[in-house]
Formats: C-alpha cells, structure tokens, sequence
C-alpha cells in the first residue's frame, strides 16, 4: 500500500515538474532571440530582394531546423519566393519557389 502511495505521488510530482519546465518554455518570447542577430531586419530585406530582384511582402525572424534565419517572401513578376538570410553573416542560405503560397487561404479576404 505505502508502495502504491509512493508511486502515485512520485507521478504527480514527476508531472508537476514537466508541466512547470514546459510553461515556462513556452511564455519566452521567441522576439529576443534577435538581440543575437548581426544584422537587422530591414537588412535582410534588402539582401532578399536583391539576390531574388523582387520586392519583400513579408519578413520575419525565426528558427528553422535549429538555427535562427530571417525569413522573406519575396515576389517578382508573378512568382513567389522563400528567401532564408543569415542573421550572422547577411548572406542569403536559399531561395526557393514557394508553389504553394501557405498563407494564401488566410490573407484572402472577399
């Protein structure tokens, strides 16, 4: 019985704990992880639109496959581009067609 008792106080508090960690992870605010950028984000604007040779609908900064990466969609002519800019170095890690524009859907408004 006491055994029972110890088992089952051990889980409340195991995920009292868990619950604790991931709150807390989960109210950082993503924002000021910019503070680590060498460059701004009207910078990678521009780098973005020069190496596309379009014009930025929307930039922001985020974490992609661990590392922290300026994020533009760029649009020239009628195609749509993802442009990913390093925030060390300004240099543009890739740039491909976005054939599926994801937020499309959303930002259609009648």
């Amino acid at each position: 019985m006491k055994r029972k008792i110890y088992l089952a106080t051990l889980a409340i508090l195991s995920a009292a704990a868990i619950g604790s960690a991931y709150a807390s992870k989960s109210t950082e605010n993503d924002a000021l992880a910019i503070i680590g950028a060498k460059i701004n984000l009207s910078q990678a604007v521009t780098a973005a639109e020069q190496h596309v040779g379009g014009k930025a609908t929307r930039a922001e900064y985020e974490r992609h496959k661990g590392q922290w990466v300026f994020e533009v969609e760029v649009v020239k002519d009628k195609q749509v581009m993802d442009v990913k800019v390093d925030p060390m170095s300004g240099k543009v890690l890739a740039a491909v067609v976005d054939k599926s524009d994801r937020d499309h859907d959303r930002d259609h408004e009648d």
